[in-house]
């Protein structure tokens, strides 16, 4: 995919910014020598680690230019480094390995997930959240807009856009012989002011793989056609809002 657009993921900050906090309340470390912040994106999850954690070495790691450059605006006393989830490794065993809304976008999770593990100190965390939304409204619109003819010749295979994550249990047998595993599942609902709203959030993130092999005539004309979906499939509240329901997936392990 090409490089992400930080301006238009931190539109909605505050909603995006809050599973990340609930995740590391999760995270049972006193305290920390090393953390890493995988998929760290615009730097507002390293922001709450830099907190948490005030005497850690605390590296922010992402795939994309544009995104390090906007969370080292942010933190410009923190580090900050180019990579790949996938095959990245650290020099030393690391404290507190913590994935906030990023591994959602790689494959393989049956060998990711317990390499992460390996990756840890003993008494090590990781701490992942992951959304878990693919049969929400919201995707399933995504595929249908995609499956229409003008666009299907573009896009191709509406249902391999984004693989689908493992069930929560799959996550606790992948760990739970060398961790201790916490894993849970919540569901947000976000107060949004109407459709255009939740197409701009959905922008930033999951319409990006479908929007990309689009002309900029056909993006346009993709996202009046799911608009036109999403205003069907979220009608308004008694207070005139939509309700954006966004479930995620936590898995919290701790190395024994």
């Amino acid at each position: 995919m090409s490089d992400w657009n930080p301006a238009l993921y931190t539109r909605f900050e505050e909603e995006r910014t809050r599973p990340a906090a609930e995740l590391l309340a999760r995270v049972p470390l006193a305290s920390a020598g090393s953390v890493v912040d995988l998929g760290c994106g615009p730097g507002n999850s390293t922001e709450l680690l830099v907190q948490r954690f005030a005497g850690a070495k605390v590296i922010g790691m992402d795939s994309s230019p544009a995104m390090l450059a906007s969370a080292r605006e942010r933190l410009p006393g923190a580090q900050f480094e180019q990579g790949d989830i996938a095959s990245w490794s650290p020099a030393a065993p690391v404290d507190l390995l913590y994935a906030n809304a990023s591994l959602q976008w790689l494959p393989g999770h049956e060998q990711l997930v317990p390499r992460l593990l390996s990756l840890l100190a003993p008494g090590g965390v990781l701490a992942i959240q992951m959304p878990d939304n693919l049969d929400q409204p919201s995707h399933v619109s995504m595929r249908e807009t995609a499956a229409e003819p003008r666009f299907a010749a573009h896009i191709g295979d509406a249902g391999q856009v984004r693989a689908r994550i493992l069930p929560a249990e799959q996550y606790h047998d992948l760990l739970s012989r060398r961790a201790e595993v916490d894993v849970w599942r919540t569901t947000y609902y976000h107060p949004m002011a109407d459709a255009a709203a939740i197409v701009q959030w959905l922008r930033a993130t999951g319409l990006k793989p479908f929007l990309e092999p689009l002309s900029p005539a056909l993006q346009l004309e993709f996202l009046a056609a799911y608009q036109a979906r999403i205003e069907a499939a979220y009608p308004q509240r008694a207070d005139g809002q939509r309700l954006l329901a966004f479930p995620r997936l936590f898995i919290v392990a701790r190395r024994k």
